[in-house]
């Protein structure tokens, strides 16, 4: 399965080892499974991490490091997709495309504007869904 991650959960996956999200992004990774990311994902992961945790840059560091080696990060496209109108904060927008520009069959995230977006292709679903397999 093709599991696009959200920047939310990587972020709890980085600041909380063992926590639902980390469990989530680590059977996202593991095969059958293929993770994929895309560069916005990684570019907000260090924004976010350097406006409010910037005491733990270390540790997004190594964990961004252990990150690219596990995942596939993708390029988010600039046009727009049919589908994502139903997504309602237009900066969630491009993490849509590149979710189908990479044809992921499960985006897992935390963000209501997904889990609320009533899109069924790809499937959206919360960490701890993805843990007890969708």
């Amino acid at each position: 399965m093709r599991v696009f991650i959200d920047t939310n959960i990587l972020i709890s996956a980085a600041l909380f080892p063992g926590s639902v999200p980390d469990r989530a992004y680590r059977l996202a990774v593991e095969a059958p499974n293929e993770a994929v990311v895309s560069d916005q994902v990684v570019d907000e992961l260090r924004r976010i991490f350097n406006r409010k945790f910037p005491h733990r840059m270390s540790e997004l560091d190594a964990f961004v490091a252990r990150l690219t080696s596990a995942v596939t990060i993708a390029a988010t496209p600039e046009g727009p997709e049919p589908s994502e109108g139903a997504i309602r904060d237009p900066k969630d927008r491009p993490i849509l495309r590149a979710a189908i520009s990479v044809n992921a069959d499960v985006i897992v995230t935390g963000d209501k504007d997904f889990l609320e977006s009533g899109l069924s292709d790809p499937r959206i679903v919360t960490a701890a869904d993805f843990c007890a397999g969708l």
